[in-house]
């Protein structure tokens, strides 16, 4: 399962206050209606009907979330995930279709999408997956989460998993992971995309600052 963090009322409040969600989709009218609904919750939000407009008129470095719809003309939803990968924009992104399959969904997982919803939309499952989405982005922006939620992260990794974890902090590739583990390059790989999984976390250098943060919390 993917990194779901438990917010409180205080922290929605400041998502809210101090992110941004993206809205793209060609559909003018279901558009309207979920910059609408955001709207009403206290969300702030732009909203673009193409990916193109979306990735020549928005502001990446504003931490939040982009709610992108699949199945677009010209540019698809998948298509604007990669241009954003080689782009290095990071914001998460939510995807809705209305065509979904499995493979599509690995897919659009496995390459950093925060969630991927079928319409029609359960609002609350939009909701909570924009505000942990929103989180994520805000705590890379701002740097490691603090010593205790780095702390109650690390403790969700197994045993195995925190020796690899402690060894990709040193920057080790995984063939240097696994020789000194003493396991197969394959399970190297396995235990590292756990540990980044459980961790919410998306490169190396990350785990080190939570590591960093960790050593701050109070037993």
């Amino acid at each position: 399962m993917p990194f779901r963090p438990s917010l409180t009322e205080n922290d929605i409040a400041l998502l809210k206050r101090r992110t941004l969600v993206r809205i793209v989709d060609d559909d003018a009218e279901l558009r309207d209606a979920l910059q609408f609904l955001l709207e009403v919750e206290g969300w702030r939000v732009a909203s673009y009907g193409s990916a193109e407009d979306f990735l020549k008129s928005d502001a990446p470095s504003v931490p939040g979330c982009v709610v992108l719809d699949v199945r677009m003309p010209s540019l698809s939803g998948l298509e604007a995930q990669e241009r954003m990968n080689d782009l290095g924009i990071r914001l998460p992104i939510v995807f809705l279709t209305g065509h979904g399959d499995v493979d599509m969904a690995v897919s659009a997982m496995l390459d950093g999408a925060a969630d991927f919803i079928l319409k029609p939309i359960d609002n609350e499952r939009l909701l909570g997956s924009i505000a942990r989405a929103a989180y994520r982005s805000l705590s890379d922006s701002d740097g490691p989460p603090p010593p205790a939620e780095a702390r109650r992260r690390l403790e969700t990794l197994t045993e195995r998993e925190t020796e690899v974890a402690k060894l990709l902090a040193q920057k080790l590739a995984n063939r240097e992971v696994a020789e000194r583990l003493e396991i197969a390059l394959r399970t190297a790989e396995t235990h590292r995309a756990a540990v980044l999984r459980k961790l919410g976390v998306r490169r190396t250098d990350e785990i080190a600052a939570l590591f960093e943060a960790a050593r701050d919390a109070h037993p």
